[in-house]
């Protein structure tokens, strides 16, 4: 609204002619109002009593020292004095002939303000007009407050004195407690004496602060304790810090800069720089000694509400109305990162004790904390965890001293306290009889007191009970590893009755079961058979019916005894979104584009209308989306859950997996109970008919029910329904079995890994009897839950063409892990290697003159690097063009190949890692997410250009620890 009056205020006093003759010829009807407005008035008008609040109200907006609009302004009667550049605003005793009048009068166009926005009454113009009249006079003797609002006093009709801030000492002897004008300072006294070891403590008041011009939004204990800092004003006259020597009631300075409300007064943990915030957008720091301003901080677009020095006082961090964080750095105010993941405005903003973490909320509910690494110069902090904290906007966040854990206040009439590892919710205060605006932790960090609007003040013991345990994100909770029968399934034939829970027929596991879903006079059935199963056994369910021309959908699902569904766990949604762009079918795994995915993380499950997948491969910018699991084909379900098609617009959430019966805090988003049941094939191997996974709770009896999903029946409804063991195992592709790579060159190879009954393990091929003038990349490690893995081939200089009898003696081998016994595979390996022996292109990766060096450079070794989670390094690709002048293309979101799982490629574009046709070096980024596990990998790049070429392996090293040498780059 302030830009649109901005915008009509700039026609009225730059557009508007300079007076004539004609102009200052009186109009009849307005000097018949004149008259009458003089008659009516009495006395002497004063300027600030009378005309100030007049223009401050309607005008001020935008024509004031800082927006001055038509390079006008009247905040002052100074700034009113100048006047524009096309004349004085008012000429003294002649209001007919005053430019301001007219416009406010509309006797000269245009009429300001416009029509559409407040105007003054014709009162407050008749004032104006006699002001005018009266020698248009400026305020009298000492220069006047700008706090000073002079409006009509109105009596409140009620005694509640809402509480507007408070803190606790950091020795914690001492309270302030801020209401509407003033700051009460209360200190815990022994009120009786028992004896040594009875006393009776209570909180009195010892200090009270007065003469604020306004509500007092912040009150902070600071240089020692001895004093506060304290932050008020007035909406729309400007604002105050105020440093008090509390015990004495005594103000010993006032910091005045703001042209709006002030917000937050924070004062470094050096005891040398105050910052202040506002209404009015801007950022102030001073000189906390004499009182100098040093720094204006721009760049936020809305009013900044909260400010956080780091520890060492070098950074400053702002909450602001325009959704976004900024960081700056203290000694030249250079903004150092834009905190951006907010939807909304936010309210408080918070740095841990150690100042490695920065938390922030607001208006859409969330708390988002980043990891603080732009210390010195600007750089992309990482989000690390985002949570749907509250049901209302949070209004205070505050980190304990030991930094264990995060309180948080809502308007939602609840507060909550999050442990910081991962930021779960461990206690849970609701129901409060009013909003708690104000909140302080004891330095103890064994209780907080709240301040309520209600102006009651109460004090909650902080929990130190440990949040309830999660399921793992990668697989269900089981029990430790049952002995399972290894007798082969014996088959049965279903009898009927045995349509319910009660009338099941019984059966012996192992079992294959031959039955067919058929009631002449219904019309539908279900087949129900009873088992036994002791509790942690794992057995899998496979229909085979649509695989052998079956007209049966099947649908199974595990019940009690008694007809109940058996619950395989809850899942309690974390972040809420919805599907953005388009919508996807039940196949898609890759373009999941989805609202606040920045906020989302590789690995964490998406649950959209009762299907749960996982995230497998970030957006590449805003015009992608997230890819699936598993990456490619068709994609997976997770938890027997079935791939259905979803709706643009159709809501999903981010899902965190519980045990059934996990006590969870409710966080204001949905749960989510799964039962064991499947109606399609999660891993899309069976095509319509049906397979489940099934872990049985404890010991006793179970039901499973088989029936079509259609809810028919029919006498070509055959199936077999087998029940046997889960038995995880693997099986292993070399897909590249006849290569043809150049002499002295370097090829690409491809491993695919087919995972049997849920295996996750990691799986390690080895190759051996390599023949004379090769090297292949060994071993190459298909990572935990993922299916593919690449390598490379490289052939000498001199090698030579070997058919399938010389390379007889070259075996692959696929091993790993299961239930603590190893488990091998022989897989087929090459079928003959070819060597193109007039290569037309050479590729390698090298270090990058400005990016990161290599921690280990051997000569008969590939370059070694390192990246830290959370960190970009920069490399270079050279391309040696012996008879090649095209375009080298290395991939899009594929280019880094064989790079561990959560690292990648960054910074691509729309066109990929590319080498234009007069290019033969670049250098691209590589990314590493904050999770990433320690561990070595080897990884390369490959083109297709003139008949296919990758480069040597570089080792990259993921380290966790602070020795890295790498090169950072943004």
């Amino acid at each position: 609204m302030k830009s649109i009056v901005a915008a009509f205020c700039v026609l009225c006093f730059v557009n508007a002619p300079a007076f004539s003759e004609a102009d200052q010829a009186t109009d009849q009807n307005t000097k018949q109002g004149s008259e009458q407005g003089t008659a009516d008035a009495a006395g002497t008008v004063s300027y600030e009593k009378d005309v100030a609040p007049v223009f401050r109200k309607y005008c001020a907006g935008c024509h004031n020292d800082q927006e001055s609009e038509g390079e006008f302004s009247l905040e002052s009667y100074a700034s009113l004095s100048k006047g524009t550049e096309n004349g004085p605003a008012f000429l003294a005793k002649n209001p007919e002939s005053s430019k301001i009048y007219r416009l406010m009068t509309g006797v000269a166009d245009p009429k300001m303000p416009p029509e559409d926005e407040p105007a003054p009454t014709q009162e407050e113009i008749a004032k104006i007009q006699l002001w005018i009249e009266q020698g248009a006079k400026g305020p009298q003797g000492a220069t006047p407050d700008p706090l000073a609002l002079q409006v009509p006093t109105i009596e409140s009709k009620t005694d509640r004195r809402p509480i507007t801030a408070m803190d606790w000492s950091a020795n914690g002897d001492a309270r302030a407690i801020a209401r509407y004008g003033e700051v009460e300072i209360s200190r815990e006294l022994i009120t009786k004496f028992i004896d040594d070891d009875n006393k009776v403590r209570e909180w009195l008041p010892v200090a009270k602060l007065n003469d604020f011009p306004g509500k007092v939004n912040s009150v902070h204990f600071c240089l020692g304790g001895s004093k506060v800092i304290t932050s008020s004003g007035v909406a729309g006259l400007g604002g105050v810090a105020t440093l008090w020597e509390w015990p004495l009631e005594k103000k010993l300075r006032e910091f005045k800069g703001h042209r709006d409300i002030m917000f937050d007064a924070e004062v470094s943990p050096d005891g040398k720089i105050l910052a202040t915030c506002s209404y009015d957008k801007t950022i102030l720091l001073w000189d906390i000694q004499t009182g100098e301003k040093r720094l204006e901080l721009t760049g936020h677009n809305g009013a900044v509400y909260d400010l956080e020095f780091t520890p060492d006082s070098q950074l400053l961090v702002s909450a602001s109305a325009d959704s976004t964080c900024k960081v700056w750095r203290v000694s030249d105010g250079l903004r150092l990162d834009t905190l951006g993941q907010p939807h909304k405005e936010q309210y408080a903003v918070t740095i841990s004790p150690d100042g490695r973490f920065v938390a922030a909320g607001g208006a859409d509910n969330r708390i988002r904390v980043w990891q603080l690494i732009s210390r010195k110069s600007p750089q992309i902090n990482p989000i690390l965890f985002s949570r749907f904290a509250h049901e209302g906007p949070i209004v205070n966040l505050s980190y304990t001293s030991d930094g264990k854990h995060l309180v948080s206040v809502a308007e939602d009439k609840t507060i909550k306290v999050w442990e910081t590892k991962n930021y779960t919710e461990t206690q849970l205060i609701k129901n409060q009889p009013e909003v708690a605006m104000a909140m302080a932790i004891a330095p103890d960090d064994k209780k907080f007191i709240t301040g309520r609007l209600d102006g009651t003040v109460e004090v909650f013991e902080i929990s130190k009970q440990k949040p309830e345990g999660k399921a793992p994100t990668t697989k269900e909770v089981i029990s430790p590893k049952t002995p399972m029968p290894q007798t082969a399934p014996k088959t049965v034939m279903e009898q009927e009755p045995n349509q319910t829970a009660q009338t099941a027929q019984t059966v012996a596991l192992p079992v294959a079961i031959q039955g067919v879903t058929h009631l002449a006079d219904q019309k539908s059935d279900a087949d129900c058979f009873k088992f036994s199963a002791n509790a942690g056994e794992e057995w899998v369910f496979e229909v085979n019916a649509a695989q052998s021309k079956s007209d049966l959908d099947s649908f199974i699902d595990i019940l009690t005894p008694e007809g109940e569904p058996v619950q395989r766990l809850i899942l309690q949604a974390v972040r809420d979104s919805y599907f953005t762009f388009r919508g996807k079918t039940a196949d898609q795994t890759t373009d999941f584009r989805i609202f606040n995915w920045k906020e989302m993380e590789l690995n964490e499950y998406l649950y959209a209308n009762g299907e749960v997948v996982k995230l497998w491969l970030y957006p590449r910018g805003p015009d992608s989306g997230f890819n699936v699991y598993p990456g490619t084909g068709k994609r997976w379900g997770y938890f027997d859950t079935t791939p259905l098609a979803h709706a643009l617009g159709e809501p999903c959430y981010i899902v965190e997996p519980h045990p059934p019966g996990t006590e969870l805090i409710p966080n204001g988003l949905p749960e989510f109970k799964v039962f064991y049941q499947n109606d399609d094939d999660a891993h899309r191997k069976l095509g319509k008919d049906s397979k489940l996974f099934f872990t049985a709770p404890q010991s006793g009896e179970y039901v499973v029910r088989l029936r079509d999903v259609r809810g028919i029946n029919g006498e070509n409804f055959k199936y077999t329904l087998t029940i046997r063991p889960r038995k995880p195992d693997f099986s292993v592709t070399l897909l590249d079995k006849s290569p043809t790579i150049a002499a002295g060159g370097t090829r690409e190879i491809r491993l695919t890994a087919d995972r049997l009954d849920n295996f996750e393990g990691p799986i390690e091929v080895n190759f051996t009897g390599v023949p004379e003038g090769y090297s292949v990349t060994s071993p190459i490690t298909i990572e935990p839950g993922q299916i593919s893995a690449r390598g490379v081939i490289h052939a000498s200089a001199d090698a030579k063409p070997l058919a399938s009898d010389a390379i007889k003696d070259l075996k692959v081998v696929a091993t790993t892990q299961i239930d603590d016994r190893p488990l091998e595979h022989v897989i087929a390996g090459f079928t003959e290697l070819k060597v193109d022996a007039k290569p037309k292109l050479s590729l390698e990766i090298v270090a990058a003159k400005e990016g990161a060096q290599p921690v280990n450079a051997p000569e008969n070794g590939p370059l070694e690097f390192e990246i830290r989670p959370g960190e970009t390094i920069m490399l270079q690709v050279n391309a040696k063009r012996l008879n090649f002048k095209g375009e080298i293309s290395f991939g899009k979101e594929e280019a880094g190949r064989n790079l561990p799982h959560g690292v990648f490629v960054d910074n691509i574009g729309l066109n990929g890692l590319l080498l234009l046709s007069d290019q033969s070096q670049r250098e691209f980024f590589i990314t590493a997410a904050n999770w990433v596990p320690e561990q070595s990998r080897l990884f390369h790049l490959t083109s297709p250009a003139a008949g296919g070429h990758a480069t040597q392996p570089v080792m990259l090293h993921i380290r966790h620890d602070s020795r890295s040498s790498v090169t950072k780059t943004k």
